[in-house]
């Protein structure tokens, strides 16, 4: 989360300087608990991700947790960045529902479904993080800070779908099901494609 700090940190994104400090500190706790370098590594230590990400819920405003989200949510070039501009680059000339069928293919991924209210819809599950505590049995409803965590998700999405499918895109919506309910595709993210 130091990254996502980082991000706070930057008058673009308008966050409430009295605010600040709040994160500050759950960032300097861990880091005197945890070490420098461990404090980013939230599938070990997921007691500090949750806090900060409980902090988020309570003091930022859906909006502004997307605008963080959309500039450095989880997964961002996590690997495959030269593979996702790659493609993009292949496959411009094709259809763009062409391109997303290819993508799902290519990358062994899900295949977001375009609306007619120029957005993307894409039902989705993580193997890890949350998904992998509900499998094993932590949560049968979504704990307090899950919101946050698949808003976070939702920005490794968009930056997965602008890299690969070379377009613009922002969080519209970020809805939850409970695991109980439906353990196969627990998250629907809905991205609204910019012109």
């Amino acid at each position: 989360m130091k990254v996502v700090l980082r991000e706070m940190q930057k008058k673009k994104n308008r966050i409430p300087e009295g605010v600040l400090p709040i994160f500050e500190g759950i960032v300097q706790k861990y880091e005197e608990k945890l070490g420098p370098n461990l404090v980013g590594l939230t599938c070990f230590h997921p007691e500090w991700d949750d806090e900060f990400s409980k902090a988020m819920i309570e003091h930022l405003t859906k909006e502004q947790r997307f605008q963080l989200y959309e500039e450095v949510g989880a997964c961002n070039g996590a690997g495959s960045d030269k593979k996702r501009k790659a493609f993009a680059l292949e496959n411009a000339h094709l259809d763009f529902d062409e391109r997303m069928e290819l993508f799902a293919e290519t990358f062994k991924r899900w295949k977001p479904v375009l609306n007619d209210d120029n957005t993307l819809t894409l039902h989705f599950k993580c193997s890890h993080g949350y998904y992998r505590r509900a499998k094993e049995g932590k949560y049968t409803t979504p704990p307090p800070n899950v919101e946050s965590y698949f808003e976070r998700c939702a920005g490794g999405r968009l930056y997965e779908l602008q890299k690969a499918l070379g377009i613009k895109l922002r969080i519209k919506s970020v809805d939850v099901s409970p695991l109980k309910d439906n353990i196969q595709n627990p998250v629907v993210f809905t991205f609204e494609i910019v012109e």
